[in-house]
């Protein structure tokens, strides 16, 4: 069983003092969309694609797809609506045993304690009319949550595409966050925000029972930057924490807004490269339409808030390529020994879409580059040996590489898809 840790430096996790690269896969609708079977058939391929964390809703994810099972995580009062007081221990029993099934092959567990739909004044909570849980029912139901999981050393997501809309609001997940680290304090904590948001309240940023930042780039075509200069911010936020993309755009997702199109392998595979470059190099979320919300072919699929074109079949989600780009991408932090990655400000080109970044002392270097061209370095690497990855084949090469008074010129390749540069002093 992992139990996961911060580094000395507080920018990345550990696990027995060694570094612990996250990488998680969404898959929100667990507990309410999916069987045993097919959960072990789910477990088992993420893993031999190397995801090592799950991000899961503990109560049913408002936006799921249609499904036969009919799990509820609380009793019903004569309205239909929750009883947030009356717990449905064959739900959480269930759940358990989902949450077993993935500790025993190596999972860490992310489970989301209050989606946003549940608080009142949310921008969900706007758009839906059920019955919201009581300030009061949030103490009771964190311990029972926390009496049930925290033995399996699980992430606590305190807020679900939160964003922090009123005093009120902040006060659950206040209640929520001192609740489950008075109950756990062996448990790492973080909070899931809303995308393209930043600002945390000072209530949270500065509060010594959060352990790392989420932040979310999000499935808005417009603001596909946000992936680089979210963790930028981040990054440099004055309380020091690892930095997560929790949310990059998913694969195959339609465009948010009801906009035409959908993100590709390419997209997914850009939003996680910027994304570790650029201060949040503690790992990534990788997401396909259809697992994040469990569809099965023909089931009902909501288009309420977002507004997301229909998913794909979970059978056929599961199979994106882009999930084994994102496994190929903690195997190159892994290989290099990239950990500690830190932004670098040295490329000499008229965009803000190429990153780079290095380690602490400079030992270790990586660029990501997602279109061809000859790309000048504002620093003297006539030091380093260099290896050029093609990420969409995953095929290594030796770069042409020059130094002509302190910068380095690294020629155009030979490839076709963006590509990552590393170099290592030799």
């Amino acid at each position: 069983m992992i139990k996961l840790g911060i580094s000395a430096n507080k920018r990345y996790f550990v696990h027995e003092d060694t570094p612990f690269f996250y990488l998680a896969d969404t898959v929100w609708s667990a507990f309410t969309n999916i069987t045993l079977e097919e959960w072990a058939y789910y477990l088992d391929y993420r893993k031999q694609q190397g995801f090592n964390v799950l991000q899961m809703n503990l109560l049913r994810q408002w936006d799921a797809s249609g499904s036969e099972l009919k799990y509820e995580p609380f009793a019903s009062d004569a309205d239909g609506s929750y009883n947030f007081f009356e717990f449905n221990e064959s739900y959480f029993d269930r759940a358990e045993t989902m949450v077993q099934m993935a500790v025993d092959r190596g999972f860490v567990p992310a489970l989301v304690l209050l989606w946003c739909n549940y608080i009142p004044d949310t921008w969900a909570a706007k758009l839906r009319e059920e019955k919201k849980m009581p300030l009061e029912a949030v103490e009771s139901y964190v311990r029972y949550a926390a009496n049930r999981f925290s033995k399996y050393y699980p992430i606590y997501v305190i807020s679900g595409d939160t964003d922090f809309p009123s005093e009120r609001a902040n006060q659950y997940y206040l209640t929520a966050l001192r609740t489950v680290k008075q109950h756990s304090p062996q448990c790492l904590t973080t909070l899931h925000i809303q995308g393209r948001l930043a600002m945390l309240p000072d209530e949270f940023s500065g509060n010594p029972d959060l352990d790392f930042y989420m932040y979310q780039s999000g499935h808005n075509s417009q603001f596909q930057a946000t992936a680089y200069t979210l963790a930028q911010e981040f990054y440099n936020k004055p309380a020091t924490r690892p930095v997560i993309n929790s949310e990059p755009c998913y694969e195959q997702m339609g465009y948010s807004r009801r906009v035409y199109g959908r993100f590709t392998r390419t997209d997914v595979r850009k939003a996680a490269w910027q994304s570790l470059l650029s201060g949040a190099a503690a790992g990534v979320t990788y997401g396909a339409h259809g697992i994040w919300s469990w569809h099965e072919k023909g089931r009902r699929f909501g288009v309420t808030g977002e507004g997301f074109d229909s998913p794909y079949d979970w059978r056929s989600a599961l199979k994106f390529e882009g999930a084994w780009d994102y496994g190929f991408a903690k195997r190159l932090f892994e290989l290099y020994g990239l950990a500690d990655l830190r932004p670098w400000n040295i490329v000499l080109k008229n965009t803000e879409e190429i990153r780079a970044a290095a380690t602490a002392g400079f030992g270790k270097m990586a660029v990501y580059v997602p279109v061809n061209t000859v790309l000048k370095l504002d620093a003297d690497l006539g030091g380093y040996e260099f290896t050029l990855i093609d990420l969409e084949h995953r095929r290594f090469a030796v770069p042409q590489v020059t130094v002509r008074e302190n910068i380095t010129i690294i020629e155009m390749h030979e490839f076709e898809a963006d590509v990552l540069l590393i170099g290592s002093k030799k």
